[in-house]
């Protein structure tokens, strides 16, 4: 694919709008269908775009493993860490209201963060496999 020039521009135009389609989806979830699920696989899926065109070492060197390793644990303490903000404010775990002094913007305020971790874990998660599928069959040619 390093010759075909058009798919090339053609993904370097459409991959921002995939990223920023998948922003509305995670900030359109509160208000209609979408949120952090369906942002992170479209967050993921604009990356899988970007090997299937590039390649898979220029996206290694875009969003290296440990990156996704570490979108994998952080989302997953983003979401946790809403939990324990919670206890910590005199609420049962994942008790949003007690996040605000006015409780509906409590609510709304800890769903958006455990959609931003729901988000990020699911698009590492995403990433992480199709790291380990689309490199198997490289370690199989060298072993």
């Amino acid at each position: 694919m390093r010759r075909d020039i058009v798919l090339r521009v053609i993904a370097k135009i459409l991959i921002p709008f995939m990223l920023l389609f998948a922003l509305y989806v995670q900030f359109h979830g509160d208000f209609g269908p979408g949120g952090g699920f369906q942002a992170g696989v479209i967050i993921a899926a604009s990356i899988v775009f970007y090997a299937i065109i590039f390649g898979l070492p220029a996206t290694r060197q875009l969003v290296p493993e440990w990156i996704v390793e570490s979108m994998v644990a952080s989302g997953v303490l983003i979401y946790a860490g809403v939990g324990l903000v919670g206890i910590l404010l005199g609420g049962n775990y994942l008790d949003y209201f007690v996040l605000d002094h006015d409780p509906v913007h409590g609510e709304h305020r800890g769903i958006f963060w455990v959609e931003v971790g729901v988000a990020v874990t699911v698009s590492g998660v995403m990433l992480k496999i199709f790291y380990m599928f689309a490199g198997r069959r490289r370690d199989e040619d060298n072993g």
